[in-house]
């Protein structure tokens, strides 16, 4: 299955479908016709809607008529939160939940869907806006993980938090300013551990909903680890601590 959908009619059924779409790319000042109505119903389902340069989509497209609109689609379907969180109740064991805060990397993603897979995370949040989707580069670095790793799209990352805290979660983030150093906290319970963006970090909103901040040591010159290698830190740290506490 294409990961990229051309032409007005095209990407209208796959709309109308319910096919699960990252971004509509639109050339920009094209409203003419029916473009308006697939812009309507992309609005409508939760598609970010972006307008592109025309030359950007003559260079992205595949076939010889886009028609002023392509569609990337995800590489696989998203779950409902609800149902994200009610596999993770029914585990058997203390939930874990991975919740990143703006991954934009292809390859962080991948490669954090993979450690998730691994270390047994019973789910992944990722925002809808201003962040990357599954799509097909983030399916192949992940080996197949994405398969089995359910993932939640939400629209508020902040407001997704107080959802977790008020089903039982202790939420940790990571910052390089955190107050603990990751293997000193109590990381047992149910857990929703937030990852920030590259460069960025987490967001102010999304750090004070945090019910703590840890800190991984860093001994040499740059003042931070990629993201993907500090989620894997962490998870695994939670997994020791949950095998010696029994």
């Amino acid at each position: 299955m294409s990961g990229q959908i051309e032409g007005r009619n095209p990407v209208l059924e796959a709309l109308r479908a319910g096919r699960a779409l990252n971004r509509l790319l639109v050339a920009r000042g094209a409203r003419e016709g029916s473009i308006r109505q697939v812009v309507a119903l992309a609005r409508e389902r939760g598609v970010v809607v972006q307008e592109v340069d025309r030359e950007r989509l003559d260079a992205m497209a595949q076939g010889r008529n886009h028609q002023g609109v392509i569609a990337l689609a995800a590489a696989h379907r998203y779950h409902d939160l609800d149902d994200l969180l009610a596999r993770a109740a029914a585990s058997g064991e203390d939930p874990l939940l991975l919740v990143l805060d703006g991954i934009e990397d292809p390859q962080n993603l991948g490669s954090l869907l993979r450690t998730a897979d691994a270390a047994g995370v019973h789910g992944v949040i990722i925002p809808e806006r201003r962040a990357v989707g599954l799509t097909e580069t983030v399916a192949k670095v992940s080996a197949g993980a994405v398969e089995y790793v359910p993932v939640a799209r939400v629209t508020n990352i902040a407001r997704t938090l107080d959802t977790l805290k008020e089903r039982g979660y202790w939420v940790v983030g990571t910052h390089q300013d955190g107050r603990e150093l990751y293997y000193e906290a109590r990381l047992t319970g149910p857990l929703a551990v937030v990852i920030g963006s590259e460069g960025k970090g987490m967001s102010r909103l999304v750090r004070e909903k945090c019910d703590f901040v840890v800190r991984l040591p860093m001994l040499g010159h740059v003042t931070s680890l990629n993201a993907a290698v500090a989620g894997a830190i962490l998870v695994y740290e939670i997994r020791r601590q949950r095998s010696s506490t029994g």
